[in-house]
């Protein structure tokens, strides 16, 4: 004998019934939960309750098998994702509903910036949060009997995100999709899919979408306006996940025809160079140390041979995209460096360029207002023989150093060479094996 159960609206199509809870009573805070998180999954073992109000939904199919669960109807201060083996949960848990989490029994961890409960999968014998089995879910997440709150997405502009507004609900306005990705649809079939939206001062974020959501095939909109979202996050980059289509009021003009400027001292040259069994696997990387994508318009490279005080080589890297915390790496000759080290640089700059310096030159970083930003060596100074010569190896910055530095300063780098100053270190580099281009 076979039993059907199903869990649908009714003739009236409103959501079942959903017995609340007013006898709970939150005894944590969202803070103090995630001030438990040791840096490895836990099971949660003592009687906790912490309450919060449902902010997303997967209703339209942009979510799936989550929750997120912020603690205040307005003006938050942290979010939780919870993972739910439960399709259309929306039914059940309406956006603004108020609930109370039972936590104990239930799993705690964070993955790649964002914090987590619910059940729990082993991979690779490391414990990892999943989804809570559809049964168990009612015992851990109950609603709360009272009613429906209205929700205040918090204003905030796309410099200001940060770890703790993960998983609760934003705004941002003056928003627009890039110029390159107009007239595409928000996702691909069944795919995961990225645009990228950008503000008038240049800065960008990442729109999340799934392809299996109603509006996958929706050309994306053309103009200017806010964006209301669950702000996530995947490691370094913060992204914005829509319930529906009304979550994007973008219909005024665009502000992508205005030229925009950015600069930022967290951008500096992180590795140099000039091995000494082949010059051709020269190259020259840049760090962006902050949290914020930096689209380098207006910035330039310079080359100073030898003792000269105009640069010999200049190369614009206006249209050139640097990711947070991550590196670029330039190469003279990229058909020979991806024969020496596994992969592509991201970008060629030919020979006598930035990138192809024989170790006693001196590099600039300059930002779209001419403000020097980094150096290396000392503009007048042929490096040979000084402690800025890297020739026949490499320099490279210290790990701690986070940001660039007008002023050349020894202590904040390691370098290598054959014949250079007493404070360096006279070991000569060969590659690849003494190199790490990309990696910082």
């Amino acid at each position: 004998m076979f039993f059907i159960f199903s869990c649908v609206k009714d003739s009236d199509f409103k959501n079942p019934e959903t017995p609340c809870n007013d006898q709970l009573i939150a005894n944590r805070t969202f803070i103090e939960v995630k001030n438990l998180f040791d840096g490895e999954v836990i099971q949660i073992q003592q009687d906790l309750v912490i309450e919060g109000y449902i902010v997303s939904s997967d209703q339209a199919g942009n979510f799936f098998s989550t929750l997120h669960i912020q603690d205040n109807p307005i003006n938050p201060t942290a979010g939780f994702q919870i993972e739910i083996d439960l399709r259309d949960s929306y039914l059940f848990y309406e956006l603004g509903s108020k609930v109370y989490i039972k936590l104990k029994g239930l799993y705690l961890g964070k993955s790649k910036g964002v914090y987590k409960l619910g059940g729990v999968f082993t991979s690779f014998g490391n414990l990892s949060v999943g989804r809570l089995p559809a049964l168990a879910v009612e015992d851990h997440l109950l609603l709360s009997c009272d009613p429906i709150s209205n929700l205040v997405p918090k204003i905030i502009s796309i410099s200001e995100f940060r770890e703790d507004f993960v998983s609760t609900l934003v705004r941002i306005e003056s928003l627009e999709v890039i110029a390159d990705e107009q007239n595409l649809t928000f996702a691909l079939p069944q795919e995961e899919t990225i645009r990228n939206l950008s503000d008038c001062n240049g800065g960008l974020i990442e729109l999340l979408n799934s392809g299996y959501s109603d509006f996958q095939n929706t050309i994306l909109p053309s103009g200017n306006g806010s964006v209301t979202a669950v702000l996530y996050r995947e490691k370094n980059d913060y992204q914005l996940i829509i319930r529906n289509l009304n979550d994007m009021e973008m219909k005024n003009e665009l502000c992508t025809d205005t030229e925009i400027f950015l600069t930022s001292d967290q951008i500096f040259i992180s590795e140099i160079a000039d091995p000494d069994n082949n010059s051709e696997a020269r190259f020259i990387e840049l760090y962006n140390a902050g949290n914020q994508q930096i689209q380098l318009d207006g910035w330039f490279l310079l080359r100073y041979t030898n003792a000269n005080i105009t640069s010999g080589s200049e190369i614009d890297l206006s249209g050139i995209l640097i990711d947070s915390n991550s590196t670029l790496v330039f190469s003279p000759n990229a058909t020979e460096f991806q024969a020496v080290y596994g992969y592509p640089p991201d970008f060629e700059l030919g020979n006598n360029s930035p990138a192809d310096s024989n170790g006693d030159d001196n590099l600039v970083l300059i930002d779209p207002f001419g403000t020097v930003i980094d150096i290396f060596g000392v503009i007048g100074e042929d490096g040979s023989g000084t402690n800025h010569e890297f020739e026949d190896g490499k320099a490279e910055r210290n790990l701690n150093i986070v940001s660039g530095n007008p002023v050349f300063t020894f202590s904040e780098w390691n370098i290598y060479n054959d014949t250079g100053g007493s404070e360096t270190i006279k070991l000569p580099q060969n590659a690849p094996e003494d190199f790490s281009p990309g990696i910082r």
